[in-house]
């Protein structure tokens, strides 16, 4: 799994015009699923996320997570953080998750963020997403096991 998580001030995604998920203050979590993936890696991926200490605390130095600062999570799934390049100019996703396993993590993914207590919302699995954020920072950190 591949995340690339993004301290924002506020965020959502429209699919089709319309918002389906928004956030104030928290990550957007960009979430790639691979062929090797199980829920034992989302789970580490979860642990790690929701602990990374990177909001600012009195001192200004990052050092509060996501729980400290009552932040939500805005969640899209994004199969081209497995593009491979390494041969000409058009990527391959061969090293993407086929749909079905990809869809089965990212709704576990997104289920188990709600059992922590995080407000948490999401986009919609295989749809034309826009997403609008405020990257706060900025802060992005890119993630993998």
């Amino acid at each position: 799994m591949k995340a690339v998580v993004q301290r924002v001030s506020n965020a959502n995604v429209k699919v089709e015009g319309k918002t389906v998920g928004s956030i104030d203050k928290g990550f957007v979590v960009l979430l790639g699923v691979g062929n090797n993936d199980n829920r034992e890696k989302a789970d580490y991926l979860i642990k790690k996320i929701t602990a990374l200490r990177i909001f600012r605390d009195e001192a200004d130095k990052m050092n509060l997570s996501l729980k400290d600062v009552k932040g939500e999570v805005l969640i899209i799934s994004q199969f081209t953080l497995f593009a491979d390049c390494s041969r000409g100019n058009r990527p391959s996703f061969t090293n993407a998750g086929n749909p079905e396993l990809a869809n089965e993590l990212y709704e576990y993914f997104i289920e188990e963020c709600k059992k922590l207590g995080f407000k948490t919302e999401h986009g919609i699995f295989g749809a034309d997403m826009k997403v609008s954020l405020t990257n706060d920072g900025p802060v992005t950190i890119v993630l993998e096991n």
